[in-house]
């Protein structure tokens, strides 16, 4: 098993873009609450939630599939190499089965939608934002375009969470993490 810094540094040399180390560690966060949620191991999911997009920009076309032979040819555990391809069913063939895996689906697509509703707020902290307020953002097609409410409504699905307590969870891990996902905003609550 790799440690939490062996696939820090594996992300780092792989992912030059700040704002997709950012995505990771939103999806890592997620990824920890929910194995203390599950009684899972919290570091072998936060580590699948970490690097699972690491190959996203030196190889888009064959993501996640480069990505997981890489971990494959690196001795990764097969649970781990199994989640990246699984986090993308539509480009792998690979079905999300296992919890970790569900639940690596189910985080991915919302943490995006949730930074994008941080990006627009006046504040642009993440510990004001609200569930209502991302209900009106998910409804609105226009906004974040680029995440697939699908995905996310199916990720919820897969895991067995309501979608609402779903998204609410996912949030309640970011916050806890917002300094380093760059969500804090200008001024901390109780500033």
């Amino acid at each position: 098993m790799p440690t939490y810094d062996e696939a820090l540094e594996l992300m780092h040399a792989w992912t030059p873009s700040e704002s997709l180390r950012r995505h990771m560690y939103a999806v890592e966060a997620a990824m920890r609450a929910y194995a203390r949620r599950f009684g899972e191991d919290e570091e072998t999911w936060a580590i699948a939630g970490l690097i699972h997009d690491f190959d996203w920009e030196k190889h888009p076309e064959t993501h996640p599939n480069k990505g997981a032979d890489h971990l494959e040819a690196l001795g990764w555990p097969a649970e781990i190499v199994r989640a990246v391809r699984a986090h993308a069913p539509e480009r792998s063939g690979v079905e999300p089965e296992t919890l970790m895996e569900r639940a690596l689906y189910a985080s991915d697509e919302i943490t995006g939608l949730i930074t994008a509703a941080v990006y627009v707020r006046p504040d642009r902290s993440i510990h004001t934002l609200t569930v209502k307020s991302l209900k009106k953002k998910f409804k609105d097609k226009s906004f974040a375009r680029g995440v697939d409410r699908e995905m996310v409504r199916r990720g919820a699905e897969l895991l067995g969470v309501e979608l609402w307590e779903h998204v609410g969870f996912v949030l309640e891990a970011m916050q806890a993490d917002a300094e380093r996902l760059g969500l804090a905003g200008a001024a901390s609550p109780g500033d």
